[in-house]
């Protein structure tokens, strides 16, 4: 484990490259920060290791608590890093997957490793159904049929064992709504107001504008599609998701669903300009195409 002494996100990005073999761009783009920026965190950090003599070792079992959220946030950087490439000659969602199960039966007591399995065997319920033909297939239209029950019921059943412990953090409010979504027999089902306010409760707990954004889509949803542009408006106008395609994409997609489509185009091509994956960019292209 790498150590304390370090920064947070210092210890995340070092632990993504050494350990989980992530390239450079790979950790930038996870943790949404240009290129440049990202190495230059890894160069200082390793030099403070080396110039510090800080070792590497194990921590006692009191500092594991302290140390938990570092080692959380890798386990699911590397789930999210896997879940976007689907490249079998590396499979990091599995081996994330494995890492959390190995994490809750050594901190049984934890509710957060709880949360994050969870979290992380719904999303994988999903992963046959994600794309078609290279194509990006949206939560909407993809084929529930042959979503993972058993997974599913494993990933509901995790998530109400952390519930129980009573001490609701980030990874169990994603994973309710993960839970939202896998449990609903089909997309008119789906509890909106419910996963609105799961947001609401997790902005308040790790403000982020990546939040933000898919607490507009929830909105959109539940209250309206004006009441969610508003909120992607203003969040396009902070600067804080600059770069980051899904928030030209959210936009692009609220504006097709409020009939608004050459807007929408507009918004898609930007999308488009800025995806990281095939898949996404397939999508996008048929979405600006006919939206």
């Amino acid at each position: 484990m790498l150590p304390s002494a370090l920064p947070f996100p210092a210890r995340v990005a070092l632990t993504l490259r050494t350990l989980a073999g992530l390239s450079t761009a790979e950790i930038a783009r996870a943790l949404l920060t240009a290129e440049p920026a990202l190495a230059q965190r890894l160069v200082r950090a390793k030099r403070k290791i080396q110039e510090a003599g800080i070792p590497y070792r194990v921590p006692p079992a009191e500092l594991l608590p302290e140390r938990l959220a570092a080692v959380l946030a890798v386990l699911y950087l590397i789930f999210n890093q896997g879940y976007d490439e689907q490249d079998p000659q590396r499979d990091l969602t599995a081996e994330a997957i494995r890492l959390a199960r190995t994490l809750v039966r050594l901190m049984p007591a934890e509710p957060e490793p709880h949360g994050l399995l969870a979290l992380m065997l719904l999303h994988e319920a999903r992963q046959e159904t994600r794309t078609q033909d290279g194509v990006l297939v949206t939560l909407e239209d993809q084929d529930r049929s042959r979503w993972d029950q058993s997974l599913i019921a494993e990933g509901v059943a995790t998530l109400d064992k952390a519930l129980a412990m009573r001490s609701a953090g980030p990874y169990q409010l994603q994973a309710a709504i993960a839970a939202c979504h896998a449990t609903a027999p089909d997309p008119a089902s789906t509890d909106w107001p419910q996963i609105k306010a799961l947001y609401a409760e997790l902005a308040r707990l790790t403000p982020s504008p990546v939040v933000d954004l898919n607490r507009a889509v929830a909105v959109a949803m539940a209250d309206g599609i004006p009441a969610g542009l508003a909120l992607v408006d203003e969040l396009t106008a902070s600067g804080r998701l600059s770069g980051y395609h899904l928030l030209p994409a959210t936009r692009a997609d609220l504006l097709r669903r409020a009939g608004r489509v050459t807007e929408a185009r507009v918004a898609y091509k930007e999308a488009l300009e800025l995806a990281p994956t095939e898949a996404e960019r397939r999508y996008l292209s048929k979405r600006r195409r006919d939206p």
